[in-house]
């Protein structure tokens, strides 16, 4: 394990010796050090297995560098990194790499400036850091425990496979810049995502839960939850094609989120005119009712952190406000190309997120915090029933893409699991997996909006950088297909 220290001195002096080099004009040095445990489930009640395999580990660090050269009357930028060494050779090896890379880029503006004091302070939990092999498979095995027990106290013994993980992230960074910036950062996150099927019904469940503490992370929540949801699933029924009122459940909302909107919602979509939202600010592109924004500094959410990986204190950006687009999220080289008279583009979202973590090798891209998705109106979730009446309840969709590019805003999704007929406002019969599809277009779903719950929960998905704190929503006129019943 590299200590926060380690990494400050490391880019402090990289800075020192970059900034002496001929022809340099500008600098910035980051360096980091992160690892990623995972625990796997892997139960099935028919077949002899372990349960729970051992933690795998992966540890990386490195140092990236971005130079700005004077070249005869021109000006370049060149970047370059060296993996597992945070030493004086590193440092060197990166400044060399950027060197032979340099390339003339007239959009590049400038190195992000000082913007301000970070909220966040202290907010990772030393005890991740720390933890013991002993904890971590303990962990994996109180989320199996969660699911065996739900579906013992329901007489379900079984026909039953329990599949998921338990993952760990623990992130060091430091950056330090010639304009000014020398700052660091740390952080812990806890996820559990497991699904429960019951084999001979063709039905599964799914549950997850997240946290930054140990001593608040509950794995057994992910399990209980993934049970019941495959227990109150079985004897689904089809449905035929047609235009239906939904609701969209929490993992619903934050897959559509993360793969559709919020990618629209992005300076680089806008700088490539990839984007519905393309010469909307400051209209109308969403029902009235819908919210959306990133915060960095809510406290206890996975997706906080203190600072950007660019060196900027994150913090809340608006993307919608009551139905209106008034934001999208930036980093430093894409808000300051875009900026004009008359916008501005804060910077706090320049990530440099690779397999799930800060990585050395990768320079700052746009990704999103925690998306928080709030109503003007808010109602508690079982109210939604009646809104709809009649109509599907959708818990879960998987293979979320849009089609036709993503500035067409058309998408489709398969509904897999967790998802009911809804009747006079009461939920009667679970829907069949896996036989429905749906077929849209993301402003339309976003403009037919009815209500949004007022209950949310921090949802992530898999592989994402981002976590949703994603309410339930009420949408009417939702196109959906029936699947070809080979598949069902």
């Amino acid at each position: 394990m590299i200590h926060i220290r380690e990494l400050q001195l490391c880019v402090r002096n990289g800075l020192d010796y970059i900034r002496k080099q001929k022809d340099v004009i500008d600098a910035e040095v980051f360096a980091s050090w992160n690892e990623n445990i995972t625990v796997r489930l892997n139960y099935t009640s028919d077949i002899p297995c372990n349960g729970v395999h051992e933690p795998k580990s992966a540890q990386v660090c490195g140092i990236g560098v971005l130079v700005v050269f004077k070249c005869g009357k021109e000006i370049k930028t060149g970047y370059g990194s060296s993996s597992n060494s945070i030493t004086h050779r590193g440092v060197r090896e990166a400044f060399q790499k950027a060197k032979r890379n340099k390339i003339s880029d007239p959009d590049f503006k400038s190195l992000p400036i000082p913007a301000g004091k970070p909220v966040l302070e202290n907010y990772h939990d030393p005890d991740v850091m720390d933890i013991s092999d002993e904890t971590i498979v303990d962990l994996g095995w109180r989320g199996l425990k969660g699911a065996i027990m739900e579906y013992n106290q329901k007489q379900f013994n079984r026909s039953l496979i329990i599949g998921g993980d338990i993952s760990i992230v623990k992130e060091r960074m430091a950056i330090a810049n010639t304009k000014g910036i020398d700052e660091f950062d740390e952080s812990t996150i806890l996820t559990a995502s497991i699904t429960s099927m019951i084999e001979k019904e063709g039905v599964k469940g799914t549950g997850w839960t997240s946290g930054t503490h140990l001593w608040s992370f509950n794995p057994e929540e992910a399990g209980r939850a993934s049970a019941e949801s495959a227990i109150k699933t079985t004897g689904g029924e089809r449905i035929p094609s047609g235009i239906y009122n939904v609701i969209l459940g929490r993992q619903p909302v934050a897959d559509l989120f993360a793969n559709i909107v919020i990618p629209a919602l992005n300076l680089s979509s806008l700088n490539t005119s990839d984007t519905p939202f393309l010469g909307k600010l400051g209209q109308k592109v969403a029902s009235s009712l819908l919210n959306i924004y990133d915060d960095g500094t809510i406290k206890g959410a996975i997706g906080s952190r203190k600072i950007s990986c660019e060196g900027i204190p994150s913090g809340r950006t608006d993307l919608i406000y009551q139905g209106l687009l008034v934001g999208f999220l930036a980093n430093n080289y894409l808000s300051k190309k875009l900026e004009n008279l008359f916008t501005a583009f804060i910077p706090r979202n320049g990530f440099r997120y690779y397999n799930s973590s800060r990585h050395h090798m990768v320079q700052p891209k746009i990704c999103p915090t925690n998306i928080v998705i709030e109503g003007k109106e808010e109602m508690p979730g079982h109210d939604l029933l009646s809104k709809i009446n009649n109509g599907i309840y959708i818990g879960r969709i998987w293979y979320t893409y849009p089609i036709n590019g993503l500035a067409a805003g058309d998408f489709t999704s398969t509904i897999i699991a967790d998802s009911y007929l809804v009747k006079g406002g009461k939920i009667v019969s679970p829907l069949k997996p896996n036989t429905v599809r749906i077929n849209n277009n993301i402003m339309e779903i976003l403009n037919n909006i009815i209500a949004i719950s007022r209950e949310k929960k921090q949802t992530f998905m898999w592989g994402g950088d981002e976590v949703v704190l994603a309410p339930e929503i009420a949408v009417q006129g939702v196109k959906l297909d029936n699947i070809s019943r080979f598949i069902g």
